[in-house]
């Protein structure tokens, strides 16, 4: 029997199954009303070729009983969430879904779940994480999930192309996917022109308001041919295929205007190696790491690596980098410091906090360059309280100081005005004061060429 409190705290919803904790490793039960679809499932091969085309988490049958089947899926280092995630991110996402419905369907399938909460990146790449999302196909009907697709993928990425990524935030407050009629409603007029947006959002939000007034219509089955349903999936991977978002971002060239000289860039490179390696650390988290430059440096050394950002375009173009180079260790998200993601959902852990996800990631180093000035300057927020967020995740912090006598420092102070004698306090003995609340020092080292020190500094013990 399996304990209650083991149960993950976001699989309740669905009655196929749920995920539970067993001591250190994530498994899946499988209840007996999904037997029939499992066994199906499994021995029809469509498992083994998901699994084999990476379109579906690998899983290993771990028990077999009349009451439940176990399965023990892949680990995943670290789950991100839709809100996370960079504009091609999101459309990988979206286009998975669709291809592995497509392909559900071409063996008598279908995909019953499409929400964005059953993808994440794992090994470079999106990858569904639902094994009990399938079931069997019935002749001329539509999709169910349809329209959980347009709410949790086509409406958010539509309503990006329009308004930009933080268009994804919204995914926060609405975990069962952006309302149609919302979606519709901050759509330009133009956009009921194009077929593509006529039919699955303005046409779709309609719909839904008629349904609302008529209770009867809601209970009418509707028919679709596997063919028409196909053609749909075609048109809606087409489009999104094509989507693109143009929005300038402050950070998104960040190294072409840097003030580090290339004698110095590579000193701080050969620092950070050198004590990466020198803790033998497994795993890494750049926080603020822009588009993964610094990661890189020692990537070829751990198991997994995550860089994160608050801009989106220093994001994507990592994301495109990882794919480029085929490096499946490396995971690019989006976050900002100031605002990093809450736990959301029922009780508010149906999705766990950034800051939880950390805690449980447990990274052996985390890495936080060129960002202690911008949370410091920009956010008001004082050197102990920044102490404090990293203090929460990391055992071992290599963090970059710049001195009030660097030209990014300057240029931030004076935008103070007549506040700027408030922060006084920006300086190195200050900023070391404020860290050895929660850090011990172990080394510090000045950047040659640069008004910038390094720190490496270990987690104080309770």
């Amino acid at each position: 029997m399996i304990p209650k409190n083991s149960t993950h705290q976001a699989s309740f919803r669905d009655p196929s199954g749920y995920m539970f904790h067993d001591g250190t490793t994530l498994r899946r039960a499988v209840n007996p009303i999904y037997f029939p679809q499992y066994e199906k499932l499994k021995s029809s091969g469509f498992f083994d070729t998901v699994i084999k085309k990476g379109l579906l988490i690998p899983h290993e049958e771990t028990s077999v009983s009349e009451e439940q089947i176990i399965l023990t899926p892949e680990p995943i280092p670290f789950i991100t969430q839709p809100y996370e995630w960079s504009f091609e991110q999101y459309k990988h996402a979206a286009l998975l879904t669709l291809q592995i419905h497509k392909y559900a369907l071409s063996k008598g399938f279908i995909l019953k779940d499409a929400t964005s909460y059953n993808v994440t990146f794992h090994k470079g790449k999106a990858v569904f994480i639902d094994t009990l999302s399938f079931d069997f196909y019935e002749e001329n009907t539509p999709w169910r999930a349809y329209k959980q697709f347009i709410t949790h993928f086509f409406g958010p990425l539509i309503l990006a192309k329009y308004h930009g990524t933080d268009i994804f935030k919204m995914m926060q407050t609405h975990i069962d996917g952006i309302p149609v009629k919302l979606i519709a409603s901050l759509l330009p007029k133009k956009t009921k022109f194009s077929s593509t947006l006529f039919t699955n959002i303005h046409l779709l939000a309609k719909m839904e308001s008629k349904h609302s007034e008529d209770y009867k219509a809601e209970t009418k089955v509707a028919k679709l041919s596997r063919k028409a349903q196909n053609n749909i999936l075609d048109s809606l991977f087409g489009y999104i295929k094509d989507l693109k978002v143009n929005e300038a971002t402050e950070w998104g060239n960040y190294y072409d205007k840097t003030n580090y000289d290339s004698e110095s860039f590579q000193a701080k490179k050969g620092l950070i190696r050198e004590w990466v390696m020198d803790l033998k650390a497994k795993n890494l988290i750049d926080v603020g790491g822009n588009d993964g430059t610094f990661a890189r440096t020692v990537s070829d050394q751990l198991e997994h690596v995550m860089v994160t950002d608050i801009d989106p375009n220093a994001v994507e173009y990592n994301y495109y980098q990882t794919k480029q180079n085929k490096e499946t260790n490396m995971l690019p998200f989006v976050c900002d410091v100031l605002q990093p993601a809450p736990g959301i959902g029922f009780n508010n852990t149906e999705r766990s906090s950034l800051i939880q996800r950390l805690k449980e990631y447990a990274p052996d180093v985390t890495m936080a360059l060129a960002l202690i000035h911008h949370v410091t300057l920009s956010g008001n927020v004082p050197f102990e309280k920044s102490a404090e967020f990293f203090a929460k995740f990391a055992g071992h912090l290599i963090i970059e100081f710049p001195k009030r006598e660097d030209s990014w420092v300057t240029s931030l102070l004076v935008r103070k005005r007549e506040f700027i004698n408030h922060f006084d306090f920006y300086n190195q003995d200050g900023f070391e004061q404020g860290y050895q609340n929660y850090f011990d020092i172990v080394k510090s080292q000045p950047i040659a060429g640069t008004q910038r020190v390094l720190y490496l500094m270990k987690r104080k013990t309770a």
